[in-house]
């Protein structure tokens, strides 16, 4: 089994094989506090207004994401899972938008599976990925707008690496790394609002969920699912 760790937009462009899109912070770590209550699927675009025409259509019933780290009038909820931690969403579809992972994963074309991952369901995306034992896999860490590389990302594809290789690999280590980086301090900053310190709790809460997210082309846009992988 061959695995890659490709980073950034470019990096999901040309990434193939069973592919991995990671967002720590915060856009995977938040679709899966959604799907832990209950969404039963969320459809991933590119544009605010992508998301803001699924709604009106009736094909979803909540728009999420953010755009430069702040949500837009428009949507219902941003880009946070503390924010979304408490909502009941148990039949409810979801549009979401982000800068960094939703991006990733409409620009992962050459995947032949595809699912959006994060520290919270590292053990479980590593199972699915190796599912059938492929070939290729590749991991991609979509950092900072996907233009810039953070440690969290690369951390996390590093760990699903180690996992996927048949290591047990260290998560107390990789979350001590986190917490020492830059990004981590945005959300010790009351300036910005934008950055709730529990967001940074939640995302750094390794393998809370037990469940992959799965993503399939649907009529043309990636709509991702909660897969539960087998045990081995």
């Amino acid at each position: 089994m061959d695995i890659a760790i490709n980073s950034l937009v470019d990096g999901a462009r040309t990434a193939t094989g069973a592919v991995g899109i990671i967002d720590v912070f915060r856009a995977f770590t938040t679709a899966a506090v959604a799907f832990a209550n209950g969404a039963s699927r969320i459809v991933m675009v590119g544009s605010v207004e992508e998301a803001v025409a699924l709604r009106a259509s009736g094909d979803v019933q909540v728009c999420m994401g953010e755009v430069h780290g702040r949500r837009p009038n428009v949507f219902d909820f941003g880009n946070s899972p503390f924010e979304v931690s408490t909502i009941d969403f148990r039949g409810k579809s979801i549009a979401q938008r982000t800068s960094a992972g939703t991006q990733g994963i409409v620009s992962a074309s050459q995947a032949s599976r595809l699912y959006a991952t994060s520290l919270v369901i590292a053990s479980a995306t590593a199972r699915a990925l190796g599912s059938g034992n492929p070939d290729r896999i590749t991991l991609v860490a979509m950092g900072n707008a996907g233009i810039e590389r953070t440690d969290e990302d690369e951390l996390c594809a590093i760990h699903i690496r180690n996992i996927l290789q048949g290591r047990a690999g260290d998560a107390e280590a990789v979350r001590r790394l986190i917490l020492a980086g830059g990004e981590a301090t945005g959300f010790r900053d009351p300036a910005n609002p934008n950055r709730h310190p529990r967001d940074l709790e939640m995302a750094l809460d390794i393998d809370r969920y037990d469940f992959a997210i799965r993503v399939m082309l649907e009529e043309g846009r990636p709509v991702a699912r909660m897969e539960r992988p087998p045990v081995v």
